[in-house]
Parts: C-alpha cells; structure tokens; sequence
C-alpha cells in the first residue's frame, strides 16, 4: 500500500494534474491562512459562527478551501476572530 506522499507524487507526474492542483492553490493558501486566524486565539469553528451570525458547517465549508469565498465572507470571519483582512500583491514567480 501507498502512503499519501507517494501517491501525491505519482499523481502530480501528471501534467494535467499537477495544472488543475496548482489552479487551486489560492484556495488553499487562504484557506491555512483563516484556518490559522481561528486556531491561534483558540477558537472553535462553533465558536467563530456564533460570534459571524451562521453555523458551525458554513464555517468549515469556508475553511475547507473548496471555494473562494466573498471578501465580505472574509471581513466577518476576520472580525469573529479579532483579526483584519488585508489583501496583498504579489509578483508571479517564476515556474
């Protein structure tokens, strides 16, 4: 049996793969990024709905980095947080 880093290799030898992984990976990079607003203060996804007016599972699907959600989304997690969104450019890198 294949462990999990093996098996992402071999899939990412796919061209076709490894494109659609790298399209994603402004979803997931923002998704760490709330992932960690939340857990560094201690707080539960429970905990961050209550205080943003919605539900626990609108929480995890905002973290799940499936979708980008709304900068206004962002905003109220922010503040359930005690955080502040910043947007920022970047330059492309090389690849």
């Amino acid at each position: 049996m294949k462990n999990l880093k093996d098996l992402k290799a071999e899939l990412l030898a796919n061209p076709a793969v490894r494109q659609a992984y790298d399209a994603q990976a402004p979803e997931f990079e923002l998704a760490c990024e709330l992932i960690a607003a939340r857990t560094q203060p201690g707080l539960t996804q429970g905990e961050v709905a209550a205080r943003m007016g919605t539900t626990q599972s609108v929480v995890a699907r905002i973290e799940s980095g499936r979708g980008t959600p709304s900068m206004r989304t962002v905003k109220r997690f922010a503040s359930a947080v005690g955080a502040r969104a910043v947007v920022r450019m970047a330059p492309l890198t090389a690849g």
